[in-house]
């Protein structure tokens, strides 16, 4: 992929690869460019490809002047798809690290350079009708045709039409000269008839943004955010630097961003800020938009195709100085990066599973490499790993003790709530909890209920027969929807109704079972009559902006409690919020994952974060059954280093990352013998590889803790069978060498039933 240019020979060629997915054809093919085409690396063509000549598009990656022997029967370009390229060299260059890390085909990392809906020619740009008076129209002379001799209008609406257009002395588009003069359209064709009028079409960009900006200052930095801003200026001035910025909740580690950018912007540079949460998206973009004004663009799955494309081409056309976005958002095209900023570095939204499976910090660490940038990674609970990484010298850590506005941390308190059930209280909300709820709403305050389940129940059982209402298509139970009526699967999303009796015993003796988003609400209405309640979680957030419709809601007052799962529990800034109460704390902390007090520390901390931000003192209630557990007591305590001292110490005792590296190897298929005999056969394979790599190496065979082939976690999935193949490596030098043996094996001994190869994948199931 390294772009060469040599001089000599006869005419242009060029390199391309042909956007089609898959091995056989993920290489590069030599075109002829034809004379009267300007083509560079990077841009994207059309080509005659195959027997049939068929047009396909393609990525020019290379070119040289010396045409390889018989260039005279090789096939030519057929045309460009843009005016400009749509790589820039650093993402070229990117590309090729993309191909070498996550072992993905060429042309899958050259596809996340550019929107999903440019291939094919999906999208395209919104071009708008626009009129004006022809040239050297007299308009006196005109104006005057279109009247009779009593001076009356021939044409009421053609001349209304004509005196709009005199007096701007501009192009209108049609659309708005309909929205002063209804039903314009047919004068406005008559008068192109005439020659009075010409036609012209105008490209536009189509804005996700609702309204313009307001603007705002920079707020005076504490002693901690300039410190903060100074070291990161320092780096960008020299073209290096990686931070990793832990600022407890509430800190401005968002003033630091705008610093830091507005710094680089000073420079002639640019940056690029990644979120984890479409949630938070619309705040951190206010904020953004209302210091660096409209050369701010954003990026996020759920912008329509054609403000997606827009964005991207207000970016790679230079009209953009920042852009904020999702994990794809790394990709952006900017030019002259300077910066690069990953917001709750910590979260698992930023690896992506589908292929390839990169992960958005490393994909971000690598671009400020080949751009002379500078990587600021921030969180106020950082993960174990990066903390990790920063102990050892690999980041540089910057710590913001203290909150920015002199406001305290929140006093929480944990509720035991087996003494509550001991002393006859069912219900979702202990004593505590329900009193700091009234005394909040009576003071004219907001609150935030924190539960980690959206829907009603978790899963429904009948009591008679213990039958559990399961999916269809996955071994996973269904969660209850009391709103829509539904059991409903989280994992494929098929729907099924509740019957009144069960359906294996057919008695009356269901059962709803776990605490879920739907059921907190309802049970806080029942509690305080007359609340106003807004819950926010995957169902009530499918439709475009109702993520920036509802926290615009609760900003402004119109609901007095928050109810919601994870996409509440960070990033978000409300004044109001002085209540904070988290609902089942302790509901993470015994699910099969490794990084299941990681997870729960993080959540708790985050949430108890977004109380007593302003003027207001804050207070969180933390509900468990299980109190005493340490991971409840730091995030209680606000103690991230306490916790990473414990959680490192238990992940060294059990050779658990950073001290070891996971490998999961998927395989599916719709019957179950093809996956569970492709997952044994593949192990056996890789183990002796493995063990052969090491013997090779003089290595200890012990390196490989273990390698097994059993039934996923979630066995079925979306009606598919799922087997894995699940390795452990303690982390030595061999083990880059190994994982690069695994991958080389996995392209080897692919079968149809091979679905994925994740390092340390976020989801073991």
């Amino acid at each position: 992929m390294r772009i060469r240019i040599v001089k000599g020979g006869w005419g242009m060629v060029a390199d391309v690869y042909v956007d089609i997915a898959h091995s056989e054809v993920d290489q590069p093919f030599t075109y002829l460019v034809p004379p009267e085409l300007k083509i560079a690396p990077g841009q994207r063509v059309t080509v005659p490809f195959g027997r049939g000549n068929a047009l396909k598009e393609g990525f020019v990656l290379s070119m040289s002047e010396h045409a390889p022997e018989g260039a005279a029967r090789f096939k030519s370009i057929a045309g460009t798809l843009e005016p400009y390229t749509a790589l820039l060299p650093d993402q070229l260059k990117l590309c090729e690290w993309l191909k070498q890390t996550y072992h993905c085909l060429t042309v899958d990392a050259l596809r996340l350079m550019i929107p999903a809906q440019m291939r094919g020619g999906r999208v395209k740009e919104n071009r708008v009708r626009m009129v004006g008076l022809a040239e050297n129209c007299d308009a006196e002379r005109v104006r005057a045709t279109l009247l009779n001799r009593a001076g009356q209008a021939k044409a009421p609406r053609q001349l209304e039409v004509f005196d709009l257009l005199a007096a701007s002395k501009n192009f209108l588009s049609v659309s708005d000269i309909e929205s002063f003069i209804p039903g314009a359209g047919g004068a406005i064709h008559k008068l192109i008839e005439k020659g009075v009028l010409v036609e012209m079409g105008s490209v536009t960009f189509r804005s996700p943004f609702p309204q313009p900006p307001p603007a705002s200052e920079p707020l005076v930095l504490t002693r901690e955010q300039e410190d903060a801003c100074s070291r990161i200026l320092k780096a960008q001035q020299c073209g290096t630097g990686a931070f990793l910025l832990h600022g407890v909740t509430g800190s401005g580690k968002t003033e630091v961003y705008l610093c830091s950018i507005a710094r680089a912007i000073e420079r002639g540079r640019t940056a690029i800020v990644l979120v984890p949460e479409i949630s938070l998206t619309p705040q951190i973009v206010d904020s953004f938009r209302a210091r660096f004004g409209e050369r701010v663009a954003v990026l996020h799955s759920r912008l329509s195709a054609g403000e997606r494309y827009d964005e991207w081409r207000r970016i790679r056309t230079g009209r953009v100085d920042v852009v904020i976005g999702a994990r794809s958002a790394v990709f952006a095209p900017l030019e002259r990066l300077g910066l690069i900023v990953v917001d709750e570095e910590h979260e698992p939204s930023y690896l992506s599973e589908q292929i390839p499976a990169y992960n958005a910090v490393e994909v971000a660490l690598k671009r400020c490499q080949i751009t002379g940038s500078t990587l600021v990674l921030g969180s106020a609970t950082p993960s174990i790993a990066s903390y990790y990484r920063a102990q050892r010298g690999r980041y540089e850590l910057i710590e913001l003790n203290e909150r920015a506005s002199g406001a305290r941390m929140p006093e929480i308190e944990i509720s035991d709530m087996r003494r509550e059930f001991l002393a006859g209280n069912n219900s979702i909300f202990g004593e505590t909890l329900l009193q700091r709820l009234r005394a909040c709403l009576e003071a004219g305050e907001q609150a935030i209920l924190f539960v980690n389940r959206r829907g009603y129940s978790t899963f429904v059982s009948c009591r008679g027969c213990g039958y559990v209402f399961e999916c269809g298509d996955c071994d996973v139970s269904m969660t209850y929807h009391k709103a829509d009526g539904v059991l409903r699967c989280h994992y494929c999303g098929r729907e099924r109704f509740l019957p009144e009796v069960c359906p294996s015993c057919g008695k009356k003796y269901i059962k709803y079972f776990g605490v879920g988003t739907q059921q907190v609400e309802e049970q806080l209405k029942k509690l305080l009559p007359g609340v106003n309640t807004l819950r926010m979680d995957m169902d009530t957030t499918r439709t475009k902006d109702a993520h920036r419709t509802m926290l615009e809601a609760f900003a402004k007052g119109e609901a007095q409690v928050l109810v919601g799962t994870q996409m509440i529990a960070k990033g978000l800034d409300f004044p109001n919020v002085t209540l904070v109460g988290v609902i089942a704390a302790d509901s993470l902390l015994h699910l099969p994952d490794y990084r299941s007090y990681e997870r729960t520390f993080q959540l708790i901390t985050q949430v108890s974060g977004r109380a007593g931000r302003a003027k207001h003192p804050g207070h969180v209630v933390i509900q468990a059954y299980t109190p005493e557990h340490p991971v409840i007591q730091f995030a209680a305590g606000q103690d991230y280093k306490g916790f990473y001292a414990y959680e490192l110490a238990n992940r060294r005792a059990a050779l658990f990352p950073p001290f070891s590296i996971f490998v999961r190897v998927l395989f599916t298929g719709a019957n179950e013998a093809g996956p569970m005999q492709e997952a044994e056969r593949f192990r056996e394979g890789l183990e002796k590889a493995l063990l052969a790599h090491l013997e090779k190496r003089g290595a200890d065979p012990a390196e490989l803790l273990f390698i097994l082939a059993a039934p996923a976690p979630i066995k079925r999935r979306q009606a598919m069978y799922r087997y894995h193949v699940l390795i452990k490596l303690l982390r030595t030098g061999n083990t880059a060498g190994l994982i690069s043996e695994i991958y080389r094996f996995a392209d080897a001994n692919r079968s149809p039933c091979f679905t994925a190869l994740l390092v340390n994948p976020q989801d073991m199931f």
